[in-house]
């Protein structure tokens, strides 16, 4: 019991699931640009129907709405994976939003015990 309770406890904090999913192998830092999904470690820009969101999370702030986040577990066609993070709410970042949107391929993995 005490290890399936520490696994979930690894998984309540977004600076920890940001850490999971670099050692699942998602470990680009994607950034979303006027020309798409940018990853830097190739230089290339992915349009919407060129990635797949694996899996997200969404955090909500305890004491402050100004701090929710989603964290989306993505990859390209051609085999990069990698993190991107938002704000979402009235924090979102409209380019981000606007992008996600676009996405068709949008997978949510179910929780494991």
């Amino acid at each position: 019991m005490q290890n399936q309770k520490a696994s979930f406890e690894n998984m309540n904090t977004l600076s920890s699931l940001t850490q999971t999913a670099f050692n699942k192998g998602y470990t680009d830092n994607f950034r979303v640009e006027d020309d798409g999904l940018y990853a830097p470690s190739t230089d290339i820009h992915y349009l919407p129907n060129e990635v797949k969101i694996e899996n997200f999370y969404r955090f909500e702030g305890a004491s402050n709405p100004d701090d929710s986040s989603i964290l989306y577990c993505i990859e390209t066609h051609d085999g990069v994976k990698g993190t991107l993070i938002d704000a979402y709410g009235a924090s979102a970042d409209e380019l981000i939003t606007e992008f996600i949107r676009d996405v068709e391929d949008i997978q949510k993995a179910e929780a494991t015990k």
